[in-house]
């Protein structure tokens, strides 16, 4: 699916700044911030600005193209997978990856009958391979 139907899929209006973000979260699974974004898109769209970097990552979050995860203590980090996974955050390096095990259905909570999960959000910290050398 291209970048213009999958914002329509969502309720999205496809703009030239609303599809080069989403184009660069799904082209870039590395869990970049706000201004990670800005940074890489900004050379070649010069009217692009951090406010609608902003305005299109809260958007896309709202309307739930995209996923917001706070594993990172001192920025929010964006993700345009938006399937039941965890995350794993490495103490050293600060790399941010996905892992797509476990049990993280919703149906498996306890009482899930009497509760309304919207959303669930597990991470895991310690140290990559790499830094373990």
């Amino acid at each position: 699916m291209n970048t213009k139907d999958h914002l329509l899929k969502f309720g999205i209006k496809p703009s030239v700044q609303r599809m080069a973000v989403m184009e660069y979260l799904v082209e870039n699974p590395v869990h970049p911030t706000a201004d990670m974004i800005f940074n890489h898109l900004s050379p070649s769209i010069p009217t692009l600005s951090k406010t609608t970097v902003y305005n299109t990552l809260k958007l896309l979050e709202e309307q739930g193209a995209i996923q917001t995860i706070s594993i990172d203590e001192k920025n929010v980090r964006y993700d345009a997978d938006i399937s039941l996974h965890a995350h794993f955050k490495c103490k050293k390096c600060g790399r941010i990856v996905d892992i797509h095990s476990g049990d993280l259905n919703p149906q498996t909570v306890p009482d899930n009958d009497k509760l309304k999960i919207t959303g669930c959000q597990v991470y895991y910290k310690g140290y990559c391979e790499e830094c373990q050398k």
